[in-house]
């Protein structure tokens, strides 16, 4: 009789346990910078700019040191975010094809791009198919002129923002008078008639904290990214007030403030999330699409270098070094994430769709190259076994790289040089002639490491 009752309470027990695990997957804000550079904030060493409320996401969470972005520019390191390819693999392996591709216009000029295939399966997707309502707000940048390839395409229930087709007329500015809303455009009336009156990261971060409230109830989860395109050139801000007294050029007022106004957005999401009770169930993160920019003006270096915005790294935007490539990351989640954790694991963009899965309980789509992260989320202290993570890049000549532990290998024009990026993190002595064991493992891995493409075709390839 006893065996019995037990029975019947485990049969009534299952079902809310069950119902309980589900509510317990935790909701996922992906923030995402534009061309913030490693040094640029100030828990990575940045001394001039504030950014007082990523810093105090780091403390309250874990900061990662060896994180990177998929590309060191803008749409195959978002490519790569998006469908968990590295760029020997993805679709997308530039910002302009080398061949092939769809026409359009950029500052007057006629260029070729690729955006995602149809058949390409985002983080959208994966996270859907676990059950979780998605959306995107801001900056999308992977449809390569092709208007149907939209995050509605690619897994995501909800999208404001801007579409690359459409960028001559409506995102050149901050002050966009127009964006796209799930199929349609639709007006911003406080920036019609050239009204400078609602800047791009306050229009995300209020959408996105419009999205967050509609779905704060719902018996399922949700996911948003948060892509803004600060502090993407042009140089524009509301106004300089906290650095109006710095005896700085206009410029780097402007770029200071462009920093502070997206720090504001990650402040401003996570009190509202705390406001409403979510923070002890949402994992937040916040992360950038590559180094920082600084072409093609001198200008934009004269900013970059003032900064420091690499930190203690070599090079920008567009460079496989570690300056083009490493980036902030910081994730947060009271109860769920350490706090004040600093994790070491290398990982890169293309971890993030199986790590989203094993977030979820979701599978990643097949293919993919990354790993699962979430473990390394919940113990900072927790390291992968050795892995090679890949790069390669078009623009002045194709280059390669590869991490592999502490190890990092640049390939141009056949010539490979290695560094020990624990004792040389500048990237100043190549020891390849003195490591000739880790150049062969690096030289086996090269040989599998990519597929042709049919847009960014190497020499020799149809």
């Amino acid at each position: 009789m006893k065996f019995v009752k037990r029975l019947l309470l485990l049969l009534l027990i299952a079902p809310a346990s069950l119902l309980a695990q589900t509510k317990q997957r935790p909701n996922i804000v992906f923030i995402l910078a534009d061309d913030l550079g490693y040094g640029d904030v100030g828990v990575y060493g940045q001394q001039k700019i504030l950014t007082p409320n990523i810093d105090e996401l780091a403390k309250e969470g874990t900061k990662f040191t060896d994180f990177y972005a998929g590309a060191p520019v803008c749409s195959p390191s978002r490519g790569a975010l998006l469908t968990g390819k590295h760029t020997g693999h993805a679709t997308i392996r530039g910002n302009m094809t080398i061949k092939g591709g769809i026409p359009g216009g950029k500052e007057g000029k006629q260029v070729y791009r690729q955006g995602l295939l149809p058949q390409e399966q985002t983080i959208g997707n994966v996270l859907r198919n676990a059950g979780y309502t998605t959306g995107l707000v801001g900056k999308w940048h992977v449809d390569g002129f092709d208007t149907t390839a939209t995050p509605l395409a690619h897994g995501f229930d909800y999208f404001y923002g801007w579409l690359v087709a459409y960028e001559q007329t409506y995102r050149s500015t901050y002050w966009p008078d127009q964006w796209y809303r799930n199929g349609k455009m639709v007006d911003i009336p406080q920036n019609k008639n050239g009204q400078k009156q609602y800047y791009t990261s306050e229009i995300i971060t209020d959408d996105a904290i419009d999205f967050i409230g509609k779905h704060k109830n719902d018996k399922k989860p949700f996911f948003v990214m948060v892509n803004h395109s600060n502090p993407h050139s042009p140089l524009d801000a509301p106004h300089n007030t906290i650095y109006e007294n710095k005896d700085w050029t206009a410029d780097q007022k402007t770029y200071a403030a462009m920093v502070t106004y997206l720090d504001k957005s990650v402040g401003k999401i996570k009190q509202y999330l705390i406001d409403n009770g979510l923070d002890k169930n949402t994992i937040v993160i916040f992360t950038s699409d590559n180094g920082p920019r600084s072409e093609p003006t001198k200008q934009l270096t004269d900013v970059a270098n003032f900064f420091q915005s690499y930190g203690p790294l070599r090079g920008y935007k567009r460079d496989v070094t570690e300056g083009g490539i490493r980036i902030p990351l910081v994730v947060w989640g009271k109860g769920l994430i350490k706090a004040g954790a600093v994790s070491h694991t290398p990982g890169y963009f293309v971890d993030f769709m199986a790590t989203f899965a094993g977030i979820a309980n979701g599978k990643p789509a097949p293919g993919t190259d990354g790993i699962n992260l979430y473990p390394y989320f919940l113990n900072a202290q927790a390291a992968p076994k050795d892995r090679f993570l890949y790069w390669e890049f078009f623009e002045g000549g194709y280059v390669q790289a590869v991490r592999y532990g502490n190890w990092k290998a640049i390939i141009r024009n056949g010539k490979l040089s290695l560094y020990d990026l624990s004792k040389d993190i500048h990237e100043d002595h190549d020891l390849a002639d003195a490591q000739p064991e880790i150049v062969k493992k690096v030289q086996d891995y090269l040989r599998t490491s990519r597929t042709p493409s049919p847009y960014w075709p190497l020499e020799g390839e149809k």
